[in-house]
């Protein structure tokens, strides 16, 4: 280029009339060493050198061509030098957008990564522990002929205490009758949040004829104090078979079945008399211990066994809120805490559970 910006240098007023052709002729051969360097471009590195060294404003070849022509020429050629000039600084630009745009495209068509390089492992969000046992839970009865219902958090002390035998003043009803809600003044009734879910019990017998084989999971509210073992806030699922000819043997051998099929086959059942209002006779369902055997640890306070529910065969008074005829009709059930099954699936307390704390929830994905 040194050569061709020689003879740019033209006394215009020594020119005669050959002088416009041969001005053009430079041009010509200017935008010829244009094209030239344009296609050693191969970067957007080499995009930028032939910017600066033809568009540039202090050095560009553009820049130096024109000050010289437009000083030296004519008063009388200035105008048509500086139209020339304009033309070639657009076909200089315009090289240089058509380089720049094959570059991007061969940019875009390579990979923008190493793929040689390992990737960054992208871990996928999965379901908290409680959901993933009140799933399982789910799906062992769903496997013995059982249905899932489900009911209002919001009851009717009717549903929640009547209807299963529990009566205003009993006694079994003080650690259950606590969080009521405040209703507009005049409003008829009271409502109280569920203390189980077994108000589902008595809603789907008023509905629905034997046989009846329900599991009602849900949230539910009681008044207790937080601690490793206790929420005010927990989930429960609630299970009822109602059908003519079912035994304490139909309820014991469900009882295992389910256990055996949570917990695992190594784990073995036993039955405490105890009391419901709503069953007579009443069990509390107690296993092995997970975590030693049997043989007595800590968490089962050296006894080898660990309580996991009450259940019982279903109280006949239970039926005349339902109009069955307990005369012929029999059936069992029991309300398991589902959160108490994860911790002992899992081996954790009930407040890790609720804390959402990402270094425990990390271990489920």
């Amino acid at each position: 280029m040194p050569d061709i910006l020689e003879k740019t240098r033209l006394p215009f007023n020594q020119l005669g009339v050959s002088s416009g052709k041969e001005i053009e002729e430079l041009f010509r051969q200017l935008l010829e060493q244009a094209n030239q360097d344009a296609k050693s471009i191969v970067d957007s590195e080499g995009l930028e050198e032939f910017r600066v060294k033809w568009l540039g404003r202090n050095k560009g070849i553009c820049q130096r061509v024109g000050d010289h022509w437009l000083k030296t020429a004519p008063q009388e050629m200035k105008k048509w030098v500086g139209s020339n000039l304009n033309h070639f600084k657009d076909s200089v630009e315009a090289i240089l957008g058509y380089q720049k745009t094959s570059i991007q495209t061969l940019e875009l068509d390579q990979p923008s990564v190493d793929l040689t390089l390992p990737g960054i492992k992208q871990t996928l969000g999965t379901l908290h522990p409680i959901r993933q046992t009140m799933d399982e839970l789910e799906r062992i009865f769903l496997s013995i002929g059982f249905s899932v219902v489900e009911g209002p958090e919001i009851e009717t002390p009717y549903y929640n205490f009547e209807a299963l035998n529990i009566p205003e003043h009993h006694p079994a009803r003080d650690p259950l009758d606590t969080v009521y809600l405040e209703l507009p003044r005049g409003a008829p009734g009271q409502l109280l949040l569920r203390t189980h879910t077994s108000p589902m019990q008595a809603r789907t017998m008023e509905k629905q004829q034997p046989p009846v084989r329900i599991i009602v999971p849900g949230k539910v509210y009681r008044r207790d104090n937080p601690d490793a073992t206790h929420s005010y806030v927990f989930h429960q699922l609630e299970c009822l078979a109602v059908d003519t000819d079912i035994t304490f043997c139909d309820f014991k051998g469900t009882v295992e079945y389910f256990v055996t099929q949570f917990l695992g086959p190594r784990v073995k059942t036993r039955m405490r008399p105890s009391y419901f209002p709503f069953t007579e006779p009443s069990a509390e369902v107690d296993a092995t211990c997970l975590f030693c055997d049997g043989k007595g640890c800590t968490k089962c306070k050296q006894s080898g066994w660990i309580e996991l529910f009450g259940a019982g065969m279903v109280d006949p008074a239970v039926y005349g809120f339902a109009n069955y005829d307990a005369k012929k009709l029999s059936g069992f059930a029991f309300g398991l805490g589902v959160d108490r099954m994860a911790m002992l699936k899992y081996g954790t307390d009930i407040q890790t559970l609720f804390q959402n704390d990402v270094r425990f929830l990390r271990q489920f994905q």
